[in-house]
């Protein structure tokens, strides 16, 4: 609870709770209570605006311990002043609001576009642009340093990869990296405007293509939300396979990422040896539903398809070897001097940045953050088979790496 205890409605993940019960309070109450409770604890989960023609209204979830989740809301006309500065995690955040909704902001340190879409608020836009206008991602300001020394270096968006195209700019002083701003909106679908009015036949397709290689962990969502708004839960067995399929793509996730890094300190023999494995753990997910990144097996209410005996001796079986080719993929890694020289004490992050700017996932647990929605909010199985939380505290790429390396054999 806030520290004014009136401000924020709290509820639980999964939890449905009417529109009316979440208060709506002030402008500068409603920004300060945001403030109060992230320097207490709490975390930014969503912060958002519904667009209107009289004005925008303001929403924002936050998390805190306990599985608590809170939810206050506002209402902004002409402006939104900016908490940035203090409160460094509603940064995007409020960028995105002044994108979508045509808000302009007041105080923000970097007031600029995140994906380069024009206001979904006729009328109003944040930079004074217009309909007619023609907005191209990555056209705009970015930070600059000065000297004669330093150099900038442009990567994207194309380029040999395959992750979604991204512009990247890096500000260097030789082999420092000084500062690295990212531009992204090159492939902006719109989906949350797509998604109004739904459900509708094509809402579960788009959820499970959002991101491919997160297919389950949206789809699981999205059936969350469906569940919790019908007060229905889904049977334990369709709790176990979902649990199964959310634990295989995670690890199909670390594998990739770790043969990424590999490849992007030119270690090829990891990176070739991860490339592979990951597939092996998309295979394990297509005998389960036939489908290498899970599609039409999370549905609202439960899955789409079961786990036969069958099926689950045959996952066994794959994954004890894919238990050793890992584990010998990752031990070549650890032991390559010019690896650990590239992972050590680089792109260090420490605790309190990391809990200034709200980071989660593997990035918060490699600087010590104790923080996983299985634990801190469960859901499904997750309330019953708590998974393991590695945590490492160096906050460097050899801490993230480490990271997803103990969450992949938790996993398995």
């Amino acid at each position: 609870m806030s520290s004014s205890g009136s401000m924020i409605k709290t509820f639980r993940n999964g939890e449905s709770l009417p529109v009316k019960d979440v208060p709506e309070v002030g402008l500068e109450s409603f920004l300060q209570e945001i403030v109060d409770l992230t320097g207490s604890g709490w975390r930014i989960v969503a912060y958002f605006g519904v667009p209107d023609r009289e004005g925008v209204g303001l929403w924002c979830i936050l998390a805190g311990n306990h599985a608590q989740l809170g939810a206050l809301r506002s209402w902004a006309e002409d402006q939104l002043p900016s908490i940035a500065a203090t409160c460094p995690e509603a940064h995007l955040f409020e960028r995105e609001i002044a994108e979508q909704c045509g808000l302009p902001l007041d105080g923000h340190p970097w007031s600029k576009p995140v994906r380069y879409q024009h206001s979904l608020r006729r009328g109003h836009d944040a930079w004074g642009r217009t309909k007619l206008d023609e907005i191209l991602p990555g056209c705009g300001d970015f930070y600059q340093i000065e000297g004669t020394e330093t150099h900038e270096v442009a990567v994207g968006p194309v380029h040999a990869g395959i992750i979604e195209p991204g512009h990247f700019r890096f500000q260097c002083h030789g082999e420092t990296v000084f500062h690295l701003e990212i531009a992204l909106g090159y492939q902006h679908r719109g989906l949350e405007q797509a998604l109004a009015g739904g459900p509708h036949p094509a809402t579960m397709v788009q959820l499970e293509t959002v991101a491919g290689d997160t297919t389950i962990g949206h789809a699981t969502a999205y059936a969350m939300i469906r569940e919790g708004l019908a007060a229905s839960e889904p049977p334990p067995q369709a709790e176990a396979v979902r649990a199964i399929a959310l634990e295989l793509e995670r690890l199909a996730n670390h594998c990739g990422d770790l043969g990424a890094l590999a490849g992007d300190v030119g270690y090829l023999p990891t990176m070739s040896f991860c490339g592979r494995i990951r597939g092996d753990f998309l295979n394990m997910t297509a005998v389960l539903c036939g489908s290498r990144f899970g599609r039409g097996l999370v549905r609202p209410g439960g899955t789409g398809f079961d786990c036969s005996p069958g099926q689950a001796a045959d996952l066994l079986k794959r994954l004890e070897g894919l238990r050793r080719d890992y584990a010998g993929a990752v031990e070549l890694l650890w032991n390559s001097p010019s690896v650990l020289a590239r992972f050590e004490n680089i792109g260090r992050v420490s605790r309190a940045d990391a809990l200034a700017l709200g980071l989660v996932g593997p990035a918060a647990r490699a600087s010590g953050i104790e923080r996983d929605v299985r634990h801190d909010h469960p859901f499904g199985l997750y309330r019953t088979s708590q998974a393991s939380m590695p945590t490492q505290p160096g906050g460097d790429v050899m801490a993230r790496a480490l990271v997803r390396w103990r969450e992949s054999l938790a996993s398995m």
